[in-house]
C-alpha cells in the first residue's frame, strides 16, 4: 500500500497548498481519505513537491487500480469524493468569496474560478487540450474532446433531468455536492438579481476563459422578459470585466437546460462583442439610447446607453415587437398549433459609457424541407454541426464535436497524398470538394490551413443560416416600420 499512502500524503500537501486546508485539519483529512478508500493503515511517503492535481490524480487512479480498491469505471468517482473531502465547505467558500467582493468583484471571482480548478470542479487540463483558433472570418472554432454530441436535441434535453426528481436538474443548487451526479467538488456563490436570489458556478467544461452560469434558485422555466433585461445589467454592474447572456427560451435554438432560468457569462470578449454596428438608428421615444443593425451573419440588433430602465425598455420594445411579427414570406411565424416559434437571445456588458446589449433574433420555426429547423443549420452542415445553435455559438464562438478530431485528421492526410475521400467519410463529401478546390496539392501544413479556413467558413455559413433576415437592410426596415429612424 506504500503507493497509494504516498498519493494520498501528496493530495494532504496540494490540499494545505493550494486548497485552504488547515495545518491543523490535515490529519484528520487524511483519516478521511484512509476511511473513504477503506484503508485503516498509513505509512509516510514522499512529500508533496508540486504536482498539478491532474498528476495527483492520475496517481490515485493508477495507485487505487493496482491495489485493488475500486475499478477503472469507479475511479472518477473516487476521485470526486476525495477532492469533495479536501476543499472548503460551501458555506466556507461563500464566506471567502463575500470577503473577496467587498473590495474587489473581480477579484472574488478570479479567486473562485482558481479555486474551481484547484479542487478539479473546473477541468482545466482537459480544456487546453481542446483544439481551438480564431480565424480570419472573426470566428473562434473550438472542438470539444471532452463532451459527447447531442445530435437530437429532445436527448440533450432529456440528460439535463433526473429521473428521480432530486436535483431536478443538473443545474439546480442541490447539486452542491451530490454524490449521484459526481458533484462533490461543486461550489456556488449566492447573487440577487431582479430581487430574486440567484447564484453562480463556473463551468466544469468551460467553452471560454472563465465560463460561469448564473442560476435562479428556483427551479423555474427559461424565459426572456423586461425583467431578464434589468437582471443581465444588474449582473454586469456587479461584475463589469464579464459579459452575461441568455439563450432563447424555446427548443431547438436554445440551450438543453429549458427547464431552469438560467444565464451564461465570462471573462472573454466574443467575436459578436467586436461586431460594429452597419447601420445605426435612434428611435424619439428613448432619447438617451442608440442603437443599431450589428455587422454579423446572424440578426442582431444592438442598444447601447447609460440609463438602465430605458435600455431595459427599448429591449423590450425590440424583443415584444419581434415576438409578434408575422412575415410568412420569409418563413417567419410568431405562433401557430405547434406552440410559439419566436423569442430573442440577449447578451449584455458593461463599458465605462453604459450598458450595451445585443439582442439576437431567434425563430425555431420548421418546415418540411427544414425539419430541424428553418433558421437551423442547413442538412448540408449537419456533418460538421448539427446540435443547437445556442447563445455562444451566436455570438461567434463554435464549439464543434469531438468526432471532428479523427475524421478532419483522416481528410488532412487524405488531402496530402492526394488520395480520393474514405469511404467511411462520404458524408463529407461537400467539405472535401471545396478543401480540394483551395489548392492543386497539400503539405501537411497548408491541408491544415485549408481545413481551419473551412470549418471556419462552415460555421459563418451556419450563423448566416439562422440570420431571420438575411441583409442588413431588412433588419433595419423592421425597426424603422416600429418606430426606429436613421441617424
Amino acid at each position: 500500500m506504500e503507493g497509494i499512502c504516498t498519493v494520498i500524503g501528496k493530495l494532504i500537501g496540494y490540499a494545505e497548498e493550494r486548497l485552504g486546508l488547515s495545518p491543523r485539519d490535515a490529519v484528520y483529512a487524511r483519516n478521511t481519505l484512509l476511511d473513504l478508500l477503506g484503508l485503516d493503515a498509513y505509512t509516510e511517503g514522499q512529500p508533496y513537491a508540486g504536482e498539478s492535481v491532474g498528476e495527483l490524480l492520475s496517481s490515485l487512479r493508477r495507485e487505487g487500480r493496482n491495489a485493488g480498491l475500486f475499478s477503472e469505471e469507479q475511479a472518477g468517482h473516487v476521485c470526486d469524493q476525495v477532492m469533495g473531502a479536501l476543499e472548503f465547505s460551501p458555506a466556507r467558500v461563500e464566506e471567502e468569496f463575500a470577503r473577496r467582493r467587498a473590495y474587489s468583484p473581480q477579484k472574488a471571482m478570479e479567486w473562485l474560478y482558481r479555486y474551481s480548478i484547484d479542487s478539479d470542479y473546473v477541468k482545466k487540463e482537459v480544456l487546453d487540450k481542446n483544439p481551438r483558433f480564431e480565424a480570419e472570418n472573426g470566428l473562434i472554432v473550438t472542438i470539444n474532446l471532452a463532451k459527447p454530441e447531442f445530435r437530437d436535441p429532445k436527448k440533450a434535453q432529456s440528460g439535463n433531468s433526473t429521473k428521480s426528481g432530486y436535483p431536478k436538474c443538473t443545474i439546480c443548487r442541490e447539486n452542491e455536492g451530490y454524490s449521484g451526479r459526481d458533484k462533490r467538488t461543486l461550489r456556488t456563490v449566492s447573487l440577487v438579481l431582479g430581487g430574486e436570489d440567484w447564484f453562480w458556478q463556473f463551468s466544469p467544461y468551460g467553452y471560454f476563459e472563465q465560463h460561469g452560469i448564473a442560476v435562479n434558485e428556483k427551479h423555474v422555466p427559461m424565459h426572456v422578459d423586461k425583467g431578464t433585461f434589468y437582471k443581465l445589467m444588474e449582473f454586469a454592474d456587479c461584475f463589469p470585466q464579464y459579459f452575461i447572456g441568455c439563450n432563447a427560451p424555446l427548443e431547438r435554438i436554445g440551450g438543453s437546460v429549458l427547464a431552469h432560468d438560467h444565464f451564461q457569462g465570462g471573462g472573454e470578449q466574443l467575436p459578436l462583442h467586436r461586431a460594429p454596428v452597419c447601420i445605426p438608428l435612434r428611435h424619439a421615444s428613448f432619447p438617451g439610447c442608440s442603437a443599431g443593425v450589428v455587422r454579423w451573419p446572424g440578426t442582431v440588433v444592438r442598444v447601447e446607453g447609460s440609463d438602465m430602465d430605458e435600455v431595459a425598455e427599448l429591449c423590450e420594445h425590440i424583443r415584444a415587437s419581434w415576438c409578434a411579427y408575422r412575415d410568412e414570406a420569409r418563413g417567419i411565424i410568431p405562433e401557430d398549433e405547434k406552440g410559439v416559434h419566436s423569442a430573442v437571445s440577449p447578451t449584455a456588458r458593461r463599458t465605462p459609457q453604459g450598458y450595451v446589449v445585443d439582442l439576437i433574433l431567434r425563430s425555431n420555426v420548421t418546415s418540411e424541407a427544414f425539419p430541424d429547423g428553418v433558421f437551423h443549420a442547413h442538412p448540408e452542415y449537419h456533418v460538421i454541426k448539427k446540435e443547437s445553435i445556442g447563445l455562444i455559438e451566436a455570438q461567434g464562438l463554435f464549439i464543434l464535436p469531438g468526432r471532428l478530431q479523427a475524421q478532419l485528421q483522416q481528410i488532412k492526410e487524405a488531402l496530402v497524398a492526394d488520395m480520393p475521400l474514405p469511404n467511411s467519410l462520404n458524408e463529407f463529401s461537400m467539405i472535401w470538394r471545396e478543401l480540394r478546390a483551395m489548392a492543386p496539392s497539400f503539405t501537411a501544413s497548408s491541408a491544415e490551413e485549408a481545413v481551419r479556413r473551412e470549418l471556419a467558413s462552415v460555421c459563418f455559413r451556419i450563423l448566416g443560416n439562422t440570420a431571420v433576415f438575411k441583409e442588413a437592410e431588412e433588419t433595419a426596415e423592421f425597426l424603422t416600420e416600429r418606430g426606429f429612424s436613421h441617424v
